[in-house]
């Protein structure tokens, strides 16, 4: 068995030759936000959800990214709304958000 039921990791990348990353777009907001609601909802720790912070996972130009182990289930989000399906969705529930899903 996994040490997580669920490991997510939110690509944070910066860049600073033009290309698009994925903190330009709120990616670290987001981040912050999932992570509170993992941790307000008791779902933080072993057995549970684990959200984390990555370097560049290279899909920046479909960013911003996440990605949700153990499926590994890649997301694009836009915000607060988009996060709240996944926790409720995904995390919660056990269902990819297929909307969401890149």
């Amino acid at each position: 068995m996994s040490y997580y039921r669920y490991h997510l990791f939110f690509c944070i990348n910066e860049r600073e030759d033009g290309r698009p990353f994925c903190a330009r777009h709120g990616a670290k907001e987001m981040r912050d936000y999932l992570k509170q609601r993992v941790k307000a909802a008791g779902l933080s720790g072993p057995g549970g959800v684990r959200v984390n912070t990555a370097g560049c996972l290279d899909r920046c130009s479909e960013g911003p990214v996440l990605v949700v182990y153990p499926e590994a289930v890649w997301y694009t989000f836009v915000d607060k709304e988009d996060m709240d399906e996944i926790f409720e969705k995904h995390l919660v529930g056990g269902e990819v958000v297929d909307r969401l899903r890149i």
